[in-house]
């Protein structure tokens, strides 16, 4: 039975298939827009004619996506030496970092990229807590310097643009399109780096790919995150995880304070959608607040994702005037900005040439081309609002080892030419719900980065890079 990423990426190639034809009959050096289909409704098409676009072929390496992996990835490829662009949907980089708010990090204790970040964070006292796996930061500082690492590395960023197309020649990936104020532009490279999140690229290139659980259902939720500015920080300690332990789990720690601030919004009369709600400090009296789960949207569903943002957004306002309501510790509670992204924690995952699963988490697998060691468990967020309101987190009923994510996860099995970083890689359901944290997300994107930019350099496919030729540049690169 065809799974529904077999599907849709059957159908993608089919449309890929026609546009490498489209462009054999310009030559080589035009490429076309594909004479595609775009649908209006139910039954009915339109045809788009074919048109030539401006070409940009002056990178080595292209990543797309600027999220916590895509902004490693494009960093360590320009340190490598190549010519790298960087494109991101958003006004700012960092992704779920920035435009979605996140505030907080786990995973993060790691050699490399991680450290350096933590370093810069803490010279702009922008990181609260001194763990080094989990803590929180401010996103306003985070994109500041997102933006002067990129600077100083010498990456081509070019922000407001949406990849739109990819077209395949040979089996490789050649071109992509992008479309943004100016318009659509064509741009090729030897080698290209999904950091979309959603593994957009990838579906596009015409990879094979998953969602969910084996069938497509079950999604993780999505969360729209918001800032928010309290009369006194300190009074509502109680109720914030993060404040004054590093203990995540344990007594004391994340879920007591969750069951406290549960009681309040009880007291103020509102439920949330999702049942662990959380707040984290982030700096003086700011705080973020997480407390909403948007069920069953695609993320390639622009229509559901916008129903779920104007959803989600309300109850974070609903939520906001309760609790104001109730006065004392809550007097005054505003919201200070709602995330420009909601929060997306499933999206494809495309298939490479290794796929991490449940059963590498128990047996603890280590591999020899390992980019990342994982330490984070499995975190399921509950598919339902009935599932919600029983069980909102779900562990995966396994007991979990440190694990490896293995270079070949990051290299895309269905075309040439293209990696993949963040939890766009290939994994499993169970698995992702593990190495989907932005700590290895920064790793995967370390490595693919400066495995495309050996791949480039010296006229290789990423596969025919051997992991520890890479290791050895990254530790140089380290010092």
């Amino acid at each position: 039975m065809k799974t529904l990423g077999h599907n849709l990426a059957s159908f993608t190639r089919r449309n890929f298939m026609h546009t490498a034809a489209l462009g054999a009959v310009v030559g080589p050096s035009l490429v076309q827009a594909a004479a595609s289909t775009t649908v209006i409704t139910a039954g009915e098409y339109f045809n788009e004619s074919a048109r030539k676009l401006p070409l940009v072929n002056d990178a080595d390496v292209i990543v797309c996506g600027a999220g916590p992996a895509g902004i490693a990835a494009a960093i360590m490829a320009a340190r490598a030496g190549a010519r790298t662009r960087l494109f991101d949907v958003h006004g700012c980089l960092g992704g779920v970092w920035t435009a979605g708010l996140l505030t907080y990090i786990f995973d993060f204790d790691k050699l490399g990229l991680t450290r350096e970040l933590i370093e810069k964070l803490d010279e702009r006292d922008a990181r609260g807590s001194k763990n080094p796996s989990r803590f929180v930061y401010e996103p306003e500082e985070m994109k500041v310097l997102l933006d002067e690492m990129c600077l100083e590395a010498g990456v081509k960023v070019q922000l407001h643009t949406r990849v739109a197309a990819a077209v395949c020649e040979g089996g490789r990936l050649r071109t992509i399109i992008t479309e943004s104020k100016a318009g659509r532009e064509a741009w090729s490279a030897p080698v290209f780096i999904d950091a979309t999140g959603d593994g957009d690229l990838g579906a596009q290139a015409g990879c094979s790919w998953d969602v969910g659980r084996s069938n497509g259902s079950s999604l993780q939720p999505m969360t729209m995150n918001a800032l928010a500015v309290v009369k006194d920080a300190k009074a509502l300690a109680k109720y914030m995880s993060f404040y004054s332990t590093d203990n995540f789990r344990g007594p004391g720690g994340h879920l007591t304070c969750v069951e406290a601030f549960k009681s309040e919004l009880k007291r103020a009369g509102v439920e949330t959608s999702y049942g662990h709600p959380t707040i984290f400090p982030v700096r003086d009296d700011l705080v973020m607040l997480m407390i909403n789960h948007e069920y069953g949207i695609k993320p390639w569903d622009a229509a559901a994702i916008s129903e779920a943002t104007v959803r989600s957004r309300a109850e974070v306002y609903k939520v906001m005037r309760a609790l104001r309501k109730l006065g004392g510790v809550w007097e005054g509670l505003q919201i200070a900005t709602t995330a420009e992204q909601i929060g997306v924690r499933d999206g494809r995952r495309i298939h490479g040439r290794y796929t991490v699963t449940r059963e590498d988490l128990i047996a603890g697998t280590r591999h020899e081309d390992a980019v990342a060691r994982v330490t984070f468990g499995v975190d399921i967020h509950a598919d339902s609002r009935e599932t919600n309101k029983a069980k909102p987190i779900d562990h995966g009923n396994l007991k979990m080892k440190p694990y490896d994510i293995p270079l070949r996860a990051l290299i895309a099995k269905d075309v040439d030419g293209l990696m993949m970083a963040g939890r766009c890689i290939s994994g499993d359901f169970i698995a992702h719900a593990s190495y989907r944290v932005t700590g290895n997300s920064v790793a995967m994107g370390e490595a693919a980065g400066v495995v495309a930019a050996l791949a480039a350099g010296s006229k290789r496919q990423p596969h025919e890079v051997k992991w520890s030729e890479a290791a050895a540049k990254l530790t140089q690169m380290r010092g």
